[in-house]
């Protein structure tokens, strides 16, 4: 069933049942088969930016809808409760507009983010690389000055939406000065020298187009370096902090559809003359799953409303994330345990919400890395 929801205002509890009207009408159908296909949701994509769903978070000046991130994640986990791989990509595009909207002078905010938060456009998000993950600070993708502008060599590695979208938001090495040497660009993607290797080949997400990306002397306008040379790695570290709470809500939203899937099938399969759901071992696994989920929506939405607020939520963002994901991989599991053999065959979306939640205690800072986190700040007294 839809989770209860207690929205802030009468236009956030009609976003919820906007996005929940578009998610039975266009998401659901279309989902078991481009998952099977791996086909990009392109027009899916298109549908969410046209009913506003992709700029909720930022200014409406800028094309945005200027909701607080407390109704975004909501309506995040609404989306992720029928199709992960989309809402992965609604968080991971959120998370390409950000620098923009938050360092960018209103110059670049008058002429990029209209674009970027129209639903015409899709972004990526380039931090990652092959031998740079978690150690930002190690990256050597290299931007170099030109008489007008930059010039970007290297490759990024596990780039959501690559070769699909419409720019990249990414960030490259001005300096050798460790992590103040970092700066960030928005890419378009018809740069010349932008090229892209094949999709990985990954065990869940297969909606979620995922390859290297590299920059062979790409050049870029000096109007699209975003902030100031050499804040590269605060930018990303602060779009982090807001990232982690779109997969946190994601997560929560897979882990729901899994207890939803279990507790029907719970209600309906017989045996021993009895419905399974009556026998205690498993509606006290239910009952933990339940709790799973409410605990990790609880989290995200504390977070949420401490940066609606005004007030530091790195550390709570962290926890967010810790915990909706780890609670996405234990209810996923637990869900497959409830439906028996049914559980793990295709016929049933349960095997697949379970290889869905494994990635989401690695992406977007691994759950080691969301615990160092927590303990630096509890420590840091």
């Amino acid at each position: 069933m839809p989770a209860t929801r207690l929205m802030p205002t009468d236009e956030a509890a009609d976003l919820i049942e906007l996005t929940r009207e578009i998610c039975r009408k266009d998401l659901a159908p279309k989902v078991d088969d481009a998952e099977r296909a791996r086909t990009f949701p392109e027009a899916t994509f298109r549908t969410l930016g046209r009913a506003g769903l992709l700029s909720l978070p930022y200014p409406e000046e800028h094309g945005g809808a200027g909701q607080p991130y407390e109704v975004y994640l909501q309506v995040v986990e609404e989306i992720a409760s029928v199709w992960m791989s989309v809402a992965v990509g609604v968080s991971v595009h959120g998370l390409t507009a950000y620098p923009v909207a938050t360092f960018g002078t209103p110059e670049q905010q008058a002429d990029l983010l209209p674009g970027m938060l129209s639903g015409e456009q899709l972004g990526a998000y380039c931090l990652s690389e092959p031998l740079a993950g978690s150690d930002i600070a190690s990256m050597t993708a290299r931007a170099t000055r030109t008489g007008d502008g930059w010039s970007l060599k290297g490759t990024k590695a596990w780039i959501s939406h690559a070769g699909h979208a419409d720019y990249y938001t990414t960030f490259a090495r001005t300096s050798d000065d460790g992590g103040k040497g970092l700066s960030t660009f928005i890419v378009p993607a018809d740069a010349a020298g932008l090229s892209f290797a094949e999709p990985e080949r990954k065990m869940g997400l297969h909606c979620d187009p995922v390859a290297q990306v590299m920059f062979d002397n790409v050049p870029v306008d000096g109007a699209r370096l975003i902030g100031r040379e050499g804040d590269g790695m605060k930018t990303a570290l602060s779009a982090l902090d807001a990232g982690r709470l779109g997969i946190a809500a994601a997560a929560t939203g897979l882990a729901q559809a899994a207890l939803d899937a279990a507790a029907d099938y719970a209600n309906e399969r017989q045996q021993f003359g009895r419905r399974i759901g009556d026998f205690q071992g498993l509606a006290f696994l239910l009952a933990d799953m339940e709790a799973a989920v409410t605990s990790a929506r609880a989290t995200y939405l504390h977070a949420a409303r401490l940066k609606d607020a005004g007030r530091a939520f790195g550390k709570e963002a962290a926890v967010a994330k810790l915990v909706a994901t780890d609670a996405a991989m234990k209810v996923t599991t637990d869900a497959v345990q409830v439906l028996g053999g049914a559980g793990y065959i295709e016929d049933f979306p349960l095997e697949r919400y379970m290889r869905e939640a494994k990635v989401t205690q690695i992406f977007e800072g691994t759950n080691q890395i969301q615990r160092l986190v927590i303990s630096r700040q509890l420590l840091a007294r």
